[in-house]
C-alpha cells in the first residue's frame, strides 16, 4: 500500500480549503508518517537488490531480510489501517453525540415548556442576551425615537391609502371583465 497523497482527493481539498479541521491535521499526519515508513522499507528492499551474495548464507541472510522488510511494511499499513478505524470510530460517536443534542432539541415540549418559552418571549427574555437586544443596545437613543416616529407617520399614510388602492382594484377588475367576455365556440 503506497499512500499518495499527490494527487488525492484529501489533498485537492487541503489546497483549496486549508487544513482548518484538526481531524483533517491529524488523518494528514497518519498519512504522511506511514508513507515515511513505507517508504524508509521499501529504500531498504531496493539496497538489497544491489546487494550480490556468493554463499548460501549470504543469500538466506539476503530473503531474510527482504522478507523482514515486507513484514515492517505490512505492520505499518495495519498500524494505519488501525489508527484510521479508530479515528473513524471516535468522529462517528462525535456525531451521534451531535444527533442526539438534535434530536433533545426536537423532542415535543410540554405543556409548562411551551408556556414559559412564549412568557420569555414576549418579554423579549432570551438566554444568550439575543441579537435584537445587543442591536438596541448599541443603537442611540434619538434614532430609536426617529424610527418609531417614522414607523407611525408610514403606518398612517399606509392607512389613509389603502380605500383609494382597494377601490381602484374593484374598477380594475370590473373594467376588465367588461372588456372580456368568455366566447363560447362549438365546433
Amino acid at each position: 500500500m503506497n499512500i499518495s497523497m499527490a494527487n488525492s482527493p484529501l489533498s485537492v481539498l487541503t489546497q483549496h480549503y486549508g487544513t482548518g479541521l484538526k481531524s483533517t491535521e491529524e488523518k494528514i499526519e497518519r498519512i504522511q508518517k506511514a508513507q515515511s515508513q513505507i517508504d524508509f522499507f521499501e529504500g531498504k528492499k531496493a539496497e538489497l537488490k544491489n546487494k550480490h551474495c556468493t554463499t548460501m548464507d549470504e543469500i538466506s541472510e539476503k530473503l531474510e531480510l527482504f522478507n523482514n522488510y515486507n513484514d515492517q511494511i505490512d505492520l505499518v499499513k495495519m498500524q494505519f489501517n488501525n489508527e484510521q478505524m479508530m479515528h473513524c470510530m471516535d468522529e462517528a460517536e462525535e456525531f451521534g453525540e451531535k444527533i442526539a443534542k438534535a434530536v433533545e432539541k426536537l423532542e415535543p415540549k410540554t405543556a409548562e415548556e411551551r408556556r414559559e418559552e412564549l412568557a420569555k418571549e414576549a418579554l423579549g427574555i432570551e438566554e444568550d442576551g439575543g441579537m435584537l437586544d445587543e442591536i438596541l443596545e448599541e443603537m442611540p437613543e434619538e434614532t430609536l425615537d426617529e424610527l418609531l416616529t417614522d414607523g407611525m407617520v408610514v403606518k398612517e399614510e399606509l392607512e389613509e391609502e389603502l380605500p383609494e388602492i382597494v377601490e381602484q382594484e374593484k374598477l380594475t377588475q370590473m373594467y376588465l371583465e367588461q372588456q372580456y367576455t368568455p366566447i363560447d365556440i362549438k365546433a
